[in-house]
């Protein structure tokens, strides 16, 4: 699984016109699952960005996590994240997981880490054409990989 961590300000998926989630401050995080993904790796990824520490303290230094700031998580399954862009310009996708693996996945790993944070996470609409639009905050971006855990 592939992960990129966005932390927000807010942000909110559109689906025809129509806002299907929003969340105040916390996490955005595009998912992209491939062939070789498991539950095991929904596991780890879901705990590790929970215990993530971008969020300012109060000396304004980050150290701390989405739990102790009561933050919000949404959760857009994003294949694309899978490109591969070695011949020519056209990217391809073969190596993102096919739909009937990749969405219980997906859900897998929306449950997982609504557990680990204790709270529901938002989500998208898996497969659907969304509109995401976010306010990134400061800007803090950090990528995951579950093949990569080192």
């Amino acid at each position: 699984m592939r992960a990129v961590i966005q932390r927000v300000s807010n942000a909110r998926v559109t689906i025809n016109g129509v806002v299907k989630s929003s969340i105040g401050k916390g996490y955005l995080i595009l998912l992209g699952v491939c062939e070789e993904d498991n539950s095991d790796d929904a596991v780890w990824l879901a705990n590790k960005i929970a215990a993530l520490r971008v969020f300012d303290d109060e000396n304004g230094v980050m150290n701390r996590d989405i739990i102790s700031i009561a933050g919000e998580i949404l959760v857009v399954s994003q294949f694309t994240l899978f490109a591969s862009y070695k011949k020519g310009n056209r990217p391809s996708w073969f190596r993102a997981a096919r739909h009937e693996i990749s969405e219980p996945l997906y859900k897998d790993f929306c449950k997982r880490m609504s557990e680990a944070i204790g709270n529901p996470v938002a989500t998208g609409e898996f497969g659907a054409d969304m509109k995401v639009e976010l306010l990134n905050d400061g800007p803090v971006t950090i990528c995951m990989d579950t093949k990569n855990k080192e």
